[in-house]
């Protein structure tokens, strides 16, 4: 009996032993997610209750280093900054890649090289991006050498504030419209052509058919598009500190690069952490926003 007992303790449903093998696929992105992710941010949120330099000992401050970031002013002027280059980004983003998304899913010769046109951008580091729009928007630039072939005084595009904000978000998005481009590509085509056939039929105009058909179903794809842009607008740093440096001045210093500025500079390692703190709170408000309209436009 004991043996019978034993015998069906042994048997296994089928597959059971092999339980383990997904996680174990995981394990590898599980172990840089942690450390490249999750440590450095537990690091970073001990730093922001300390006052601590890279060198000195930590000194336990409490939350001092919160209360004094809300009397900071070049920190609330580079998250105001910040704020208004997402204002701009993000709508110009998403009505760029939705028009050529709509222009190349039609059938139209090159189709496939237009693609690869726009998306290829994408593929390049931000860095080489700010470093190419450099040479272009550059006193010396490119730009500038046309102008003046054709008899125009040179423009002082990334000297003069407000020319270095329209350089940078030019940049941005030219960078960033291949990757929504597909995004909106692929809610387009989810879309099922019956009812584009059913208004045909009813003779509806195509702005009609625009607003009352391919925006209303479009509306997770663009819940998630805006969100993205929104949250890529608000990490913004590559780009910019390789385009414009943070200048003239500190009119393009968002607020990365100032929390960045903050704790390897000035080497106030405890107020950039708390600082880096807000900007994660800020972010996670974003994402849970995008989760909250995101169910809302699936039902």
């Amino acid at each position: 009996m004991s043996v019978q007992t034993s015998a069906v303790k042994t048997i296994r449903k089928p597959g059971q032993s092999k339980k383990w093998i997904p996680y174990l696929f995981v394990l590898p992105n599980l172990l840089i997610f942690t450390t490249f992710i999750v440590i450095p941010m537990v690091i970073g949120f001990v730093y922001s209750f300390h006052e601590y330099d890279g060198l000195n000992p930590m000194e336990f401050v409490g939350f001092d280093n919160y209360k004094e970031i809300f009397s900071n002013n070049e920190f609330w002027s580079a998250l105001g900054k910040t704020a208004l280059y997402a204002l701009i980004v993000v709508p110009s983003i998403y009505c760029l890649s939705l028009a050529v998304a709509m222009m190349l899913i039609q059938q139209i010769r090159l189709k496939g090289l237009f693609r690869s046109i726009f998306y290829w951008p994408t593929m390049i580091s931000y860095i080489i991006v700010g470093l190419t729009w450099k040479w272009i928007f550059g006193d010396f630039g490119v730009l500038n050498y046309f102008m003046t072939m054709f008899g125009l005084e040179p423009l002082h595009f990334l000297s003069d504030s407000f020319f270095a904000n329209v350089s940078v978000v030019i940049a941005t998005v030219w960078s960033r419209l291949g990757f929504y481009m597909v995004i909106f590509m692929a809610g387009l085509q989810a879309i099922p052509n019956d009812y584009y056939e059913a208004a045909r039929l009813d003779g509806a105009s195509k702005p009609r058919v625009f607003w009352s058909i391919t925006l209303p179903l479009l509306k997770p794809t663009t819940v998630l598009v805006v969100m993205l842009t929104l949250i890529e607008a608000f990490k913004a740093y590559p780009l910019l500190f390789a385009l414009t440096g943070g200048g003239p001045g500190k009119d393009t210093t968002y607020i990365v690069q100032y929390i960045y500025e903050t704790g390897f500079a000035k080497q106030e390692l405890g107020m950039a952490s708390a600082m880096s703190m807000l900007l994660f709170v800020l972010i996670s408000l974003f994402t849970a926003l995008q989760f909250k309209l995101s169910k809302g436009g699936s039902d």
